[in-house]
């Protein structure tokens, strides 16, 4: 069975495509694959943030109940 994708709302067989048509399709999935790294990635460092913002208004709060 060839392989198939699907650009623009049209299928396309791989196999048919030229060499360089061939090469972009690569590209996209290479690209697709690190923007959803970078995604994942920011997610994480996101998630991290809040949590040292979270330590740190509890490190606040006690200065602020020691100096009044």
């Amino acid at each position: 069975m060839a392989q198939k994708m699907t650009f623009d709302g049209k299928e396309y067989d791989l196999d048919a495509l030229s060499e360089a048509a061939r090469s972009q399709v690569i590209n996209l999935r290479a690209t697709d694959q690190e923007i959803a790294r970078t995604e994942a990635l920011l997610a994480i460092l996101q998630t991290a943030r809040r949590a040292y913002a979270h330590v740190l208004k509890g490190e606040l709060e006690k200065t602020d109940s020691t100096s009044h």
